[in-house]
């Protein structure tokens, strides 16, 4: 019973400590690596051909492709582990349950069912439409299509794989609770933040209290006896990709994916032109750098200057 309470302990301990640490050095250097670029790229480009509409169907539509195409040979690898991983480990475990601990995973466990999280999403619609005034229609899309998005891919992954459940629950691969808790208050935060714009410390709390709530909702499933044990780990991995590939949805309709403008550029202290400028002085001169244009775009030449009346003379 000790080890069971000691992988509870983890099941809170692990995303604590691992979530700020990857959102504050491995996920800056993914969001402004060469991957990142590419993919802001891409939907920008679609953006400007499509419209952000259009483009955002057809970001989820591919991200939702990749993340069958990742989960299904995952879900095929995890099966082949039953008979050496999940079935011992789902006997531990039902040979020690205790009424009290089972009672309290029960109640919690209960968060990533199907009827609570309708009506978290429609509430959620309701609440965050009238602060978006005449786009009220992206909130509420977001909250009800991502129930949608995540039954339904659930769904294909169970059936392609069609791995079977315990024998005290009809669970299967991938674990929905974990991936529905994901996506459901997963796309809250990520509407809070666009409706706000919460600094970066806000976002990293959010981000903690997301992965520690479906952390230990794929510790209850398992020891509510609803899924295997690998069904939950793969439900991590398939809640993990949706999310992304929904967030990624909604920065291209909302415009998060556009890249910075750069800031014009500046002289520094005693004249000198910003490195590549070439519209500013040469250091103590006021005449341009050579090559540089005027502001109406004219190419300027040596003793040119603009006569009266807006005419030019040599």
């Amino acid at each position: 019973m000790a080890l069971i309470y000691f992988f509870a302990v983890l099941a809170v301990l692990v995303p604590v400590v691992l979530v700020p640490l990857a959102a504050t050095r491995w996920a800056p250097a993914a969001a402004h690596g060469r991957i990142g670029g590419k993919l802001r790229d891409a939907a920008n480009a679609l953006v400007a051909i499509f419209g952000a509409k259009t483009a955002a169907v057809i970001v989820l539509l591919a991200g939702s492709a990749a993340v069958i195409t990742i989960c299904w040979p995952l879900g095929e690898a995890l099966s082949r582990l039953e008979p050496s991983v999940d079935v011992p480990v789902f006997e531990y475990i039902h040979a020690r349950r205790h009424d009290t601990w089972a009672a309290i995973n029960s109640f919690y466990t209960a968060i990533g069912d199907r009827d609570p999280l309708k009506v978290v999403s429609v509430a959620f619609a309701v609440v965050f439409a009238p602060f978006w005034k005449r786009r009220w229609w992206i909130p509420v899309v977001a909250m009800l299509g991502q129930y949608l998005l995540e039954q339904y891919t659930q769904q294909i992954l169970a059936t392609v794989v069609d791995r079977g459940h315990p024998p005290t629950d009809l669970g299967t691969y991938p674990s929905g609770g974990c991936a529905r808790v994901m996506l459901t208050f997963g796309t809250i935060f990520l509407l809070a933040d666009l409706t706000w714009r919460i600094p970066r410390t806000g976002r990293v709390a959010m981000a903690t209290v997301l992965a520690l709530g479906v952390s230990l909702e794929g510790y209850t499933r398992m020891y509510s006896e609803k899924h295997w044990l690998t069904d939950v780990i793969g439900g991590y991995v398939f809640g993990a990709l949706l999310i992304a590939a929904w967030a990624f949805a909604l920065w291209t309709l909302t415009g998060r994916t556009a890249r910075p403008t750069p800031p014009a550029p500046t002289p520094t202290a005693g004249g000198q032109p910003y490195p590549g400028d070439r519209s500013q002085p040469y250091p103590g001169r006021s005449t341009p750098y050579p090559g540089a244009r005027s502001a109406a775009g004219e190419q300027p030449y040596p003793g040119w200057e603009p006569a009266a009346g807006g005419a030019r003379r040599p």
